[in-house]
């Protein structure tokens, strides 16, 4: 397992992060537990959650499951979703984060965050009272790192400005929807955060059991998967060329001997600026063959066909100045032709 530095911080989280959405959810507290303890043992040291994820017994479950282990784990947990039916049990207020923060180091069993997420996008709260609000966290030791989700790029840099002009706790990580058919991020959003040292932790990168191997282009419900039970992937972020891409995707997992999902996980893990990719399970077994994606690389053509299939165009501006270097260079005349 390799471990990579989280954004421009100290902290190195494991290149595979274990994902606890299905906790409570399709995997019982015994199996959620059997698989954090295998997850420890093939080297993870990363876990997501959220406060939200089934009514908070996502966040419970890990916390027992950690428990004996807790030195062993970086975990990381969001706030934003409804907590309830309250006016103030949703967004991101500075009495909401208070309250949240505390119900979840309660439900974790834990006396600290490692990595705390701003999950969705509030237009109602201003950015300087959640910034200040996580900052507030951070100096009393509740929260380690401050990160957000979802954010449109603006947002993003307004935010770390905010954060630098003030001298508050500003985001180590951004945490975005990644995968071969979803590629948004890269025109805008990857530069951004590479120029900011901002690390960058996948979410979906198997496009919701779409880059899995259980589908086929044209065949998009398998039996006892999330496509059968009406939800999963949501094709309407995909790439238009997607089913292109997951035929790609198959074809070069059977020329490497590996499988779709590990090659098509291996494939986030391996661009330059990811640091960690966020991967679910309803059991060990399931687990298991993800955790195989770990510890190797894409040789460089698999990487090359995928890389080419899966790139997006470019919009305007990028794709009218994509050239500029291309004219400036071109314009200079050698000394000795002149």
């Amino acid at each position: 397992m390799e471990y990579r530095r989280l954004g421009r911080s100290g902290l190195k989280v494991s290149e595979i992060c274990l994902g606890t959405m299905t906790f409570g959810n399709g995997a019982d507290e015994g199996e959620s537990a059997r698989m954090v303890h295998a997850a420890l043992d093939a080297g993870v040291n990363f876990f997501d959650t959220a406060n939200s994820y089934v009514g908070g017994v996502s966040e419970t479950m890990l916390g027992k499951a950690l428990k004996g282990r807790r030195g062993d784990a970086v975990i990381a947990s969001k706030v934003f979703n409804p907590m309830g039916g309250r006016p103030n049990d949703s967004g991101m207020s500075r009495l909401h984060i208070k309250q949240q923060v505390e119900d979840s180091l309660r439900r974790l069993q834990t006396d600290y965050i490692d990595v705390y997420y701003i999950h969705h996008v509030d237009v109602q709260t201003p950015l300087e009272e959640m910034l200040r609000a996580f900052d507030d966290l951070v100096r009393q030791g509740k929260i380690l790192y401050t990160a957000c989700s979802n954010y449109e790029v603006w947002r993003l840099m307004e935010a770390l400005w905010i954060s630098d002009s003030n001298g508050w706790a500003r985001f180590d990580a951004y945490q975005p929807q990644y995968s071969l058919v979803v590629r948004d991020i890269d025109e805008e959003l990857v530069p951004a955060c590479e120029a900011k040292g901002v690390g960058l932790v996948a979410w979906s990168p198997l496009a919701g059991g779409y880059l899995a191997g259980k589908y086929r282009p044209g065949n998009l419900k398998a039996e006892g998967t999330r496509s059968a039970e009406g939800w999963g992937f949501n094709t309407r972020f995909f790439a238009a060329n997607h089913a292109e891409i997951l035929q790609t995707l198959i074809d070069t997992a059977q020329e490497i001997d590996r499988t779709p999902a590990q090659t098509a996980l291996r494939w986030v893990m391996d661009q330059p600026y990811m640091t960690s990719a966020i991967v679910g399970a309803r059991n060990t077994q399931q687990l298991a063959e993800t955790l195989a994606a770990g510890g190797w690389r894409l040789p460089p053509s698999a990487l090359k066909a995928l890389n080419k299939v899966s790139a997006q165009p470019l919009r305007y501006p990028r794709a009218f100045e994509e050239t500029m270097v291309q004219r400036r260079n071109s314009a200079v005349t050698p000394p000795k032709a002149r």
